[in-house]
């Protein structure tokens, strides 16, 4: 499993521009979406889509590092929250 991800990453930047900022916009952007409507519907698994989404767009969009950023240090947060209170 190791080497095909491997594959994939060494070869994502050989694609041509184009190509890669339409499938990373439009892939992200669905795990992106699903992931907001699994926050509100219980059976979708809402934060990790979030993660996966952002992290897709963050490999062509600036703006979209920042907000992986952002969203893995308040997930982070609330789960230092929840086990402190355990």
């Amino acid at each position: 499993m190791r080497t095909r991800w491997l594959w994939v990453k060494n070869n994502w930047k050989r694609l041509p521009h184009p190509i890669r900022w339409v499938v990373a916009a439009t892939v992200g952007g669905t795990l992106v979406f699903l992931g907001l409507t699994g926050l509100v519907l219980p059976v979708i698994p809402g934060i990790p889509l979030l993660i996966a989404g952002f992290a897709l767009l963050a490999s062509e969009f600036a703006w979209a590092e920042v907000l992986l950023n952002r969203t893995k240090h308040r997930v982070s947060k609330a789960v230092n929250k929840v086990r402190k209170k355990k």
